[in-house]
């Protein structure tokens, strides 16, 4: 009977033993990479549909600002681009003009130049003609400038027209990132202005548990490493995913408040992230552990 019970406790303290050896290799709490999405423009909020807790998709769009005054501007616009365009085609129609003209004199130049050489034109016909030939061409020159500043302003108004549609684009609110949506600022009917907070949104699909390790430890790990995380599943119960290694910091500090003994926080560390995928059981800041397999 002494010999069961001394058998007992000698079992006992090994498992007692192995209990107090199955401590995890550094600890830390779960984050996301969160996003807030700010207004790219200056107006009332026509529609917004974010709501806290729901997923959205990257790049679906997710609410407008009114762009009544934009669409308006660019009617301005597009009406001066039409006045303008008048006038570059008159002036087209001129310069045509003008080249038949100076066509016709050339002809009467080579007339009167062959004439002057047979003694049967006066210089002063010559010259005449020859001053009417150089006139036409500086005229055609001079409404090529005109053409040309009118044509620099069309392309000037394109631009601003472009501006306007640039600033369109942005009235219709796109989600950056796929996730889900944290906390949101706005509401629909209300003003809003470009950098106002609209929402917060995170990936909580693939979450990052930001642990600690030692100096001693840190030769051992690598990016890409696969380990074992542990998170609370109940008071006395664990679950365990399979994460990877993402980030390795280059820099050591001290260890953070969060870590549990007194000794432990006076020391050097350096911080590491690993990646885990999230079934909805991971939350922002939960506290989780880390073993390294290898």
């Amino acid at each position: 009977m002494k010999k069961i019970i001394y058998l007992l406790i000698i079992s006992f303290i090994i498992t007692s033993c192995d209990n107090n050896n199955d401590k995890a290799d550094a600890y830390g709490n779960f984050e996301a990479t969160e996003v807030i999405v700010s207004a790219q423009a200056n107006g009332q909020i026509i529609s917004f549909s974010p709501e806290e807790g729901i997923e959205l998709k990257q790049n679906e769009i997710v609410g407008l600002i009114d762009t009544t005054v934009l669409h308006l501007n660019k009617k301005l616009l597009a009406q001066q681009k039409v006045t303008i365009a008048s006038q570059f085609s008159n002036l087209s129609s001129e310069i045509e003009v003008q080249k038949q003209q100076l066509a016709n004199t050339k002809i009467n130049q080579e007339r009167i130049t062959n004439l002057f050489k047979e003694g049967a034109a006066t210089q002063k016909q010559l010259d005449d003609v020859n001053g009417s030939v150089d006139l036409i061409k500086k005229q055609i020159l001079a409404v090529n400038t005109k053409r040309n500043s009118i044509s620099d302003q069309i392309k000037g108004v394109d631009i601003q027209i472009e501006q306007i549609n640039d600033a369109i684009s942005k009235c219709n609110i796109s989600n950056p990132v796929t996730g889900t949506v944290l906390v949101k600022y706005a509401e629909n009917g209300e003003i809003t202005g470009i950098g106002k907070p609209l929402y917060k949104i995170a990936d909580l699909i693939q979450m990052k548990l930001k642990a600690y390790i030692s100096g001693a430890q840190v030769p051992n790990v690598k990016i890409g490493q696969q380990v074992e995380v542990s998170f609370d599943k109940s008071k006395n119960k664990n679950t365990t995913v399979n994460g990877t290694v993402s980030w390795i910091s280059e820099t050591a500090e001290f260890t953070p408040k969060t870590i549990q003994t007194k000794q432990e926080r006076v020391n050097l560390v350096y911080a590491i992230k690993i990646t885990v995928i999230n079934n909805g059981t991971i939350k922002i800041g939960m506290p989780g552990e880390v073993r390294f397999t290898n």
